[in-house]
């Protein structure tokens, strides 16, 4: 038991740490004695402590904690505000883009989009056939997506 208490110690530095190794290590001891030839009992003891402490070491390290300062949360609410900003700016550029659009494409933008019609209602609403009404929608989404990118490239430009 001296020996083990010894190893471990050595390995953990820890006197709590090291009296629970050893305990371990001889819960498991009969069992291994049971798998294993064993000529030298004590070099082979030293080993299996030795082993066991290292595989602790080892779980310790992938559990390593980390202490959370105060200022953790003031990035948190300072990213939030980032985030809230980026979206008015999105939403701001959205705007400004479907200004940009024809009249047409516009208006099904905005039924389509904002009202949430359906292409059926769309077209009884401004008179347009049904195919004429979806292909305003997809050439306007198209639009508004070249737009956007512009905005976002001359944004990152400045």
């Amino acid at each position: 038991m001296n020996l083990c208490y010894a190893v471990s110690i050595k390995y953990l530095k820890d006197p709590d740490g090291a009296k629970d190794a050893v305990m371990e290590v001889f819960e498991e001891l009969a069992d291994k004695l049971k798998k294993h030839e064993v000529s030298n009992f004590k070099s082979w003891l030293y080993t299996v402590v030795k082993n066991h402490c290292l595989m602790k070491l080892r779980a310790q390290a992938r559990q390593k904690s980390v202490n959370l300062a105060d200022n953790v949360v003031y990035l948190k609410e300072e990213m939030h505000q980032e985030s809230i900003n980026e979206k008015e700016w999105q939403l701001q550029q959205m705007t400004n883009c479907i200004e940009t659009l024809s009249a047409d494409q516009k208006k099904a933008i905005e039924l389509f989009y904002l009202q949430e019609k359906c292409y059926n209602e769309i077209s009884g609403i401004t008179g347009m056939d049904w195919n004429k009404v979806r292909s305003l929608i997809q050439n306007g989404r198209r639009n508004l997506k070249i737009c956007m990118d512009k905005a976002v490239l001359s944004a990152s430009e400045k």
